[in-house]
């Protein structure tokens, strides 16, 4: 699989549950989001406007994602408190396999910033995604347990240290995609963690 195909396989309406350990408080903090993904072949007009923001030729992407989310934190002081957002990504491969390269970002995941980070799909399918900023870094691991769950794992590193460290689990709650073989993909029963 490649970066692209992961990007399609994730394409859909996802439930995410979310824990993150504020290492420099020694506490955690639960949360979750709504989060839609749609992947982007190459001639979309925002991966071509995107790589030409970077100053990358557009010939060189494979493609890219839309994705935009909403949600809520267990510290947030208004109950109506909301974290949405959205970006599109672009994968400019470093070479025919797709599996590694650059990923243009129209908004960091550290940092809400135009920024140019590097991903990897590893040896088990997972796509890794590691982003340099100005004042930190982070680091993103997703993968697919299951065509219906995916699961992912960040940390950002500021100043020596890590500062945060995230886990996620999601679980798709539309666009489904088509099982070539039913009889052996497991259904996860809905809800981990309440929703």
């Amino acid at each position: 699989m490649n970066a692209l195909e992961f990007f399609k396989k994730s394409s859909g309406v996802w439930n995410s549950q979310r824990t993150t350990h504020h290492l420099a408080f020694k506490r955690a903090e639960k949360g979750g989001s709504k989060i839609t993904v749609e992947a982007f072949e190459k001639e979309n007009p925002r991966i071509i406007e995107l790589c030409q923001f970077h100053e990358v030729d557009p010939n060189l992407a494979i493609g890219g994602a839309h994705v935009s989310w909403c949600g809520t934190m267990q510290w947030d002081r208004e109950e109506d408190e909301q974290h949405e957002g959205e970006t599109v990504f672009a994968l400019v491969p470093d070479d025919e396999t797709g599996r590694n390269g650059r990923l243009l970002r129209e908004k960091g995941y550290a940092e809400v910033m135009p920024v140019v980070g590097h991903y990897e799909m590893d040896d088990e399918d997972g796509l890794v995604l590691t982003t340099d900023y100005e004042t930190m870094s982070a680091r993103e691991r997703f993968w697919f347990p299951n065509d219906y769950t995916r699961v992912r794992t960040s940390t950002v590193k500021r100043f020596g240290g890590f500062s945060t460290a995230t886990f996620c689990t999601e679980t798709r709650i539309g666009d489904a995609p088509t099982i070539e073989n039913p009889e052996t993909t497991s259904i996860p029963t809905p809800a981990l963690f309440g929703w």
